[in-house]
């Protein structure tokens, strides 16, 4: 049979028959180049018998092939650009979800830190510890959350990347405060409880304060670390959510840093104070703030406080008739004091606070006794009527040797107001005033003194301005630089200090009805950014219409200084921060007179201000702010008799 006849699908020889081709492709002698090599030439051989079809064909063939090639690569760019768009997608939510779920953390644990301190205040320390550790896990997570590299990859980002890393910072800087700062302090507080620290017959335990300074000191270093951190976060590209978080979360810290800081300080200075090492001798002052002067008031009546080993004792008391006036200052005046006070702050003991620098005041109390009494004491506490009323909530009601009933509703008038009608003589008066105090010292020392209260008391007076200490110890005095409680007009933590301080030119006992509105804000002017600090002050006289004829001339003054009867005379000193410049002073949109002096390095501008019963005056002065402002400056006033207002007024560009 032939080839042609046979049947489809047959090949041309038996194949069972016919020899293996060893080189066919899967043949054991396959040559792979060969066979590239063999189809190679087969296609050179139909090109070159072919025509133009033929280039016709091949140009087709190639653009097919490009044409794959070039739908190939698209895929693979697609598929890799879908790839991408799905791990962002992905990324993004797990950032998102992430966020939405530590805001959840931090905003449940702002409340229960108010409730632990609320805890420590009511002495239910196993509350205090059950609610630390709730907050504690609240802020572990919140600091988890953020802590990832996803997150900490988008922070890099444009748009997001700031308010990422300010959550993120914000989340572990509370974190940090619960772990390392609450938690040693809440060991300490159910180790030691607040009754070890209050005075019992006479005495304080030293051991249990110096025992407590290291964990203290650690707590203290970790809320100042948190601090840091936090004022180390820029808001200024934030969204408006995250920025208010930031200022939230970072007021807690804030206030947890005050707190520890003073804690520190207090556990520090406290066993020194009580003459742990050595024995100590602090003269009190008592300010009567009725007749005010820059620290509080006149100094009307002294104590002499004798410490050793944690046991306190008033071994010696005086009044401001027991300090004749000196022809000469007691000590060497700055002369830059003298020029704006005058040499009466160093030629009467009544004066020594007249001068807003307390440790000027310190020393001058220091030698003033020395000089009567011949004992050196080795510091100055000055306290006022208000202070006293404040730490009658601690100790309840006193009953003097009177027969009066001393409360914490009643101090200040029966102070200030009752005393003066009751006892025409300033000899008494003063007297008064001494065995008032030293009533209260009893209480206080005796132990029948809640010691929450005692501590809210003296942490009220100390901002009010109200407690003024001075050391000639430089370790004591170290610990109280930069606090409020030091009075040094050149010192307050490195914020910019203003400060208004009023003394009396009545030559009476008016100020009790004096009270004050205090506004300080900065006015941003200039091209340079540079701000304007003002600072404003409302004076109200609240004395009766009648009061040259209803009130003891003692009081009023009976016109011996030149001013009318009833009517109060005050000179304010304004004082300009470190750097600053005076731009100008009004009243009532009008210019003053005044005048401008130096004191301390600190620019000053004084004014007079003279107000009949029911008037009131408002001084505005003009501050131009250093040239590197602080974020937070300070303004701070002589404390009246009644709590000083504050407000935040707005100013434009204009000034008189």
């Amino acid at each position: 049979m032939t080839d042609a006849n046979k049947p489809e699908g047959t090949a041309g020889e038996n194949d069972a028959t016919r020899p293996a081709d060893s080189t066919a492709p899967g043949g054991p002698d396959f040559d792979l180049d060969a066979w590239e090599a063999k189809g190679n030439r087969r296609r050179r051989s139909s090109s070159s018998s072919g025509s133009g079809s033929s280039s016709s064909g091949r140009g087709k063939g190639t653009s097919s092939r490009s044409r794959r090639k070039r739908a190939r690569r698209r895929r693979i760019i697609g598929w890799s650009i879908a790839g991408v768009a799905v791990v962002l997608i992905a990324a993004t939510a797990w950032v998102g979800i992430r966020a939405l779920l530590a805001k959840d953390e931090l905003e449940a644990a702002v409340p229960l830190a108010n409730d632990v301190v609320s805890a420590i205040g009511d002495g239910d320390t196993e509350g205090a510890r059950s609610t630390a550790d709730r907050l504690a896990q609240h802020t572990a997570s919140a600091a988890s959350l953020t802590g990832d590299p996803v997150w900490r990859a988008f922070e890099v980002l444009p748009f997001i990347g700031d308010d990422l890393h300010a959550v993120r910072e914000i989340a572990g800087s509370v974190d940090s405060l619960a772990t390392d700062a609450l938690d040693p302090l809440l060991t300490l507080v159910q180790d030691f409880s607040l009754e070890q620290f209050t005075p019992k017959d006479g005495a304080l335990p030293v051991q249990p304060l110096i025992d407590a300074q290291p964990t203290v000191a650690q707590a203290a270093a970790a809320t100042a670390a948190a601090h840091d951190r936090v004022d180390a976060i820029d808001t200024s590209g934030t969204l408006s959510p995250v920025t208010d978080a930031v200022d939230r979360l970072g007021g807690l810290v804030d206030t947890a840093d005050a707190a520890t800081d003073a804690a520190n300080r207090a556990v520090q200075l406290l066993p020194l104070v009580l003459g742990s090492d050595r024995p100590r001798d602090y003269l009190l002052i008592f300010q009567n703030s009725a007749e005010p002067r820059s620290a509080g008031g006149i100094a009307g009546a002294f104590a002499l406080l004798h410490t050793e080993n944690g046991t306190m004792s008033l071994t010696q008391q005086a009044t401001a008739q027991d300090f004749p006036k000196a022809d000469q200052p007691i000590i060497d005046l700055p002369t830059e004091t003298e020029g704006i006070y005058g040499d009466i702050t160093g030629r009467f003991a009544q004066n020594i606070t007249i001068t807003p620098q307390f440790p000027l005041s310190g020393e001058l109390a220091q030698a003033w006794w020395e000089r009567s009494y011949g004992t050196k004491v080795d510091g100055v506490i000055a306290l006022d009527p208000t202070t006293l009323s404040y730490l009658l909530r601690a100790t309840g009601p006193i009953t003097l040797a009177t027969g009066d009933q001393l409360t914490s509703d009643n101090a200040v008038k029966l102070l200030l107001q009752d005393v003066y009608s009751r006892y025409p003589d300033t000899q008494v008066q003063d007297l008064f005033f001494a065995s008032t105090a030293a009533a209260v010292f009893s209480a206080i020392s005796s132990g029948d003194v809640d010691p929450v209260a005692f501590i809210e008391a003296l942490a009220q007076a100390s901002s009010e301005r109200r407690v003024l200490i001075w050391s000639s110890d430089p370790v004591e005095q170290a610990i109280l630089d930069d606090t409020s409680l030091n009075g040094d007009l050149t010192q307050f933590g490195g914020q910019d200090r203003y400060g208004v301080y009023i003394n009396d030119s009545t030559g009476a006992k008016m100020g009790t009805y004096l009270e004050y509105r205090l506004g300080a804000v900065d006015t941003s002017c200039r091209n340079d950014g540079r701000p304007y600090r003002d600072v404003e002050v409302t004076v109200t006289s609240t004395a009766p219409t009648d009061a040259a004829t209803s009130l003891p001339s003692y009081v009023t003054g009976g016109g011996q200084f030149g001013v009318t009867p009833g009517n109060t005379k005050i000179i304010l000193a304004f004082y300009g921060a470190d750097g600053s410049q005076f731009v100008g002073i009004e009243r009532g949109g009008e210019a003053v007179s005044s005048r401008t002096a130096q004191d301390f390095g600190l620019p000053v501008v004084l004014t007079t201000v003279e107000l009949a019963p029911g008037e009131t005056a408002t001084i505005h002065v003009r501050w131009l702010a250093p040239e590197d402002p602080s974020d937070s400056p300070v303004t701070e006033m002589t404390p009246g008799v009644h709590a000083i207002e504050t407000e935040k007024p707005r100013f434009d560009c204009k000034f008189p």
